[in-house]
């Protein structure tokens, strides 16, 4: 994981049972002795992540409905920290911080939790945006709660991703999104199977991917129509946001999107590998100027 990760070192089990005491039912000891969480329980999962907010990162409430997708908080912080390493590039290697910085979150879902990350982090200044109006709804209630410094805004056109979100004079030092990734329902199910027996589990789950529902976890022509679709649109939005980005789950997609920038007149994007143990993951960056 990134060195400033706070996970990096791995989960402070009796201080996360401490701010979220119902955790602690659903700890599993493994064969060595250990305490992990139970990861094949999607209650657990929600209780881990809601612990991990609690005691890392300020917040004090923050609750999520059954449908929405629960994130892997480690993850998340891993992008955030890599789009600090990415604005220091032009601040003599250390990271701008404070309300100066402002960033978009395409998608940002129920769970607000790279908004909630990167404030903490670093006091950036952010904007959520999803098309759906209860998760909408629902980050809203996090950001009222916890009083954040933090706008969630309805998409209302389920084909755009920075009109009507932007404003004639509005910038945005960095744009986020963590896009949808399969193509279909039944590509999103195979997914959530093969995770379920990469836990030992012999069931699979009416959840997919631990909770998420269908914008959040698939799209038509899936992740790479999903960018492409964002990366056209970005060009009406050249003068008006630093970096563009957006994690890429599927580096094979990675040639075809390095096409369509190329096409529509990109001047420098780079690609930025992250690795959270054996899983490597990455974001593709581009800006026109």
């Amino acid at each position: 994981m990134h060195p400033r990760n706070k996970h990096a070192s791995g989960y402070d089990l009796p201080g996360l049972t401490k701010v979220v005491p119902e955790l602690a039912n659903y700890l599993v000891t493994k064969q060595n002795g250990e305490d992990t969480v139970d990861f094949s329980d999607p209650k657990a999962v929600i209780l881990l992540n809601k612990a991990l907010l609690f005691k890392h990162y300020g917040i004090a409430f923050w609750d999520l409905p059954d449908q929405f997708l629960c994130p892997p908080v480690p993850g998340r912080a891993d992008y955030i920290h890599a789009l600090a390493d990415l604005l220091a590039e032009e601040h003599n290697d250390i990271v701008p911080t404070g309300k100066k910085v402002k960033c978009l979150d395409i998608g940002t879902g129920a769970n607000l939790i790279y908004p909630i990350i990167g404030q903490s982090e670093y006091k950036w200044q952010f904007v959520g945006s999803d098309i759906n109006p209860i998760a909408v709804k629902v980050s809203q209630s996090i950001v009222k709660a916890n009083k954040l410094p933090i706008k969630v805004k309805h998409q209302p056109n389920s084909d755009a991703f920075f009109t009507g979100i932007i404003g004639k004079s509005d910038y945005f030092d960095i744009t986020m999104c963590n896009p949808p990734f399969h193509a279909s329902e039944q590509e999103a199910k195979k997914g959530t199977d093969r995770k379920w027996k990469n836990l030992g589990v012999a069931k699979t789950s009416q959840h997919l991917n631990f909770g998420g529902h269908a914008p959040e976890l698939w799209c038509k022509g899936g992740e790479l129509a999903f960018i492409r679709g964002m990366i056209n649109e970005s060009a009406q939005f050249r003068d008006q946001v630093g970096w563009f980005t957006s994690l890429v789950s599927k580096k094979d997609n990675l040639p075809a999107l390095t096409k369509c920038l190329s096409k529509i007149g990109v001047k420098q994007h780079k690609v930025v590998k992250m690795l959270q143990g054996n899983k490597q993951s990455r974001f593709i960056a581009w800006r026109f100027d």
